[in-house]
């Protein structure tokens, strides 16, 4: 009878403990160490070097920094570029040409250590596409006032310019502006305000007038948005119309 009893306590005790063990369990996301007997736990997301997120098959082509979430700290965006082989053709006229896609990462500094905010590989076409009687529009990013600016410039044409913030747990499409040159001479501009759900478009009636003396006939209208469009969700810029506002 004492070596039932004796049996059934130890059967008690190593279940306690394995209880103990599993309530104590911490996230894949985290570790625990012990320093000077206290327990610190360590966000395995977190970087110290930037350039550790960039994905295999890719290369940094372009490092942006700023303020992206207004806590004064400056975060990095990264374009990056694909380095498939079979994307290097050979043009008759231009020579080797490197037509891998560009993307785009976000990474927000946490005091001296980097947090992946944002992934987009393949966004963004190469710089050396075939603009075909027109060079292809250049591509180029800027952070300003806490907003993501991915601008593409298309010279004496004009320009469009897409504006992100971050919200939601994704940078969000909150506004587009567009600007049609024939030359110096400002043809249309285009201005969306996604948050505002409205549209402004100003035409030049002065079609013979030179550079600065534009005669513009402005227009508004409210425009139907159901969600906004998600950074993160962008299969190709290229692609994206804005003429359905």
């Amino acid at each position: 009878m004492i070596n039932i009893f004796y049996i059934l306590s130890i059967f008690l005790l190593t279940s306690c403990g394995q209880s103990k063990s599993k309530h104590i369990t911490k996230p894949i996301s985290e570790t625990v160490t012990i320093n000077n007997n206290k327990i610190v736990q360590q966000n395995l997301k977190l970087k110290q070097n930037p350039t550790d997120f960039l994905p295999n098959g890719y290369v940094l082509f372009e490092k942006i920094i700023g303020d992206l979430n207004k806590d004064g700290l400056d975060d990095c965006v990264f374009v990056i570029k694909g380095t498939d082989k079979d994307e290097i053709i050979k043009d008759e006229y231009r020579g080797e040409l490197d037509r891998n896609r560009r993307g785009i990462f976000v990474l927000f500094n946490k005091n001296g250590n980097y947090e992946l905010a944002l992934k987009n590989y393949d966004c963004f076409s190469s710089e050396n596409e075939d603009g075909g009687v027109y060079f292809a529009p250049e591509l180029s990013i800027e952070v300003k006032k806490g907003n993501l600016y991915i601008y593409f410039g298309h010279g004496r044409y004009g320009y469009w310019k897409y504006t992100f913030r971050f919200q939601n747990s994704d940078f969000e499409l909150i506004g587009y502006d567009q600007k049609d040159q024939r030359g110096p001479i400002i043809v249309r501009e285009i201005s969306i305000d996604f948050l505002g759900k409205n549209k402004q478009e100003k035409v030049n009636t002065n079609e013979n007038g030179e550079s600065g003396q534009e005669i513009f006939e402005e227009t508004w209208k409210n425009i139907n948005v159901n969600s906004l469009i998600k950074l993160s969700e962008i299969k190709d810029f290229d692609e994206l119309d804005m003429t359905q506002y």
